[in-house]
């Protein structure tokens, strides 16, 4: 019952970073900005991507040549490949606003989340860092969802099982990359990140999972961005709230 209580407290922080946002208006209005250039960048690759997904198909499966019903299996490895790269967008949707809009989250994050002592430094020590986290989180992202990739074929377990897993899995790692600007102003490194946000396991995952199922509707994500900074940012404050590190 603890767990599903604090699962639930965590979809309220996703909650209450929109109500934080609508009495706070222009934090929206300027979140907007970064989150709709991703988007933009992700739309241009999800297109080419769905061009070209059975010709990429085709170079992948040359063992398919002599197969009668080569085309049917290539179209399905098409769809496959973009579904991946549709799973891949939303995993990597907020990492890259974060990298894109990075100076202007830490403020929207500060105003949110106001610290007596906070560990400052320029963005252009943070960002690569920052780049280098994520691509890190990513390589843990598909350590995971690689293997539930493949058991999504097995019959009902794929169909029943697997996507309640990659959505756990799916918004943990989207906490992970939302909480990171409002623990690195507590200074706290990445690896000691990932044990604060195990240790609230439930409530991370609350909040992540309500993040990535919004996250799949098209467009919401960039109306939800400005929000999703904020709760997370509400969320360590609250709930995990790390002393600041000299």
């Amino acid at each position: 019952m603890r767990s599903l209580r604090d699962f639930a407290a965590g979809v309220g922080f996703f909650l209450q970073g929109f109500g934080w946002v609508a009495r706070n208006g222009r934090w929206w209005a300027f979140g907007l900005i970064p989150a709709l250039i991703a988007f933009a960048v992700y739309v241009v690759a999800l297109i080419l991507l769905g061009r070209h997904a059975t010709d990429v198909a085709d170079l992948l499966t040359p063992f398919a040549d002599t197969w009668g019903w080569r085309k049917l299996f290539r179209t399905l490895v098409g769809i496959a490949l973009f579904l991946g790269g549709l799973a891949l967008a939303v995993l990597t949707f907020a990492a890259l606003t974060l990298a894109i809009g990075e100076p202007f989250y830490e403020r929207l994050s500060a105003a949110a989340d106001p610290l007596e002592q906070e560990i400052e430094q320029p963005w252009w020590r943070t960002l690569p860092r920052s780049i280098r986290d994520s691509l890190v989180t990513l390589c843990y992202v598909l350590l995971f969802t690689v293997p539930l990739f493949v058991l999504g074929f097995v019959p009902v377990v794929g169909q029943t099982v697997v996507p309640v897993l990659g959505a756990a899995v799916s918004g943990f790692f989207l906490t992970v990359e939302l909480t990171t600007i409002a623990l690195e102003r507590r200074g706290i490194a990445r690896k000691e990140r990932f044990r604060l946000l195990r240790a609230n396991l439930p409530v991370a995952l609350g909040f992540g999972v309500a993040v990535f199922l919004l996250f799949l509707v098209p467009f919401v994500a960039v109306v939800a961005m400005p929000a999703a900074v904020a709760g997370a940012a509400l969320l360590i404050r609250t709930r995990v709230s790390p002393p600041p590190t000299p």
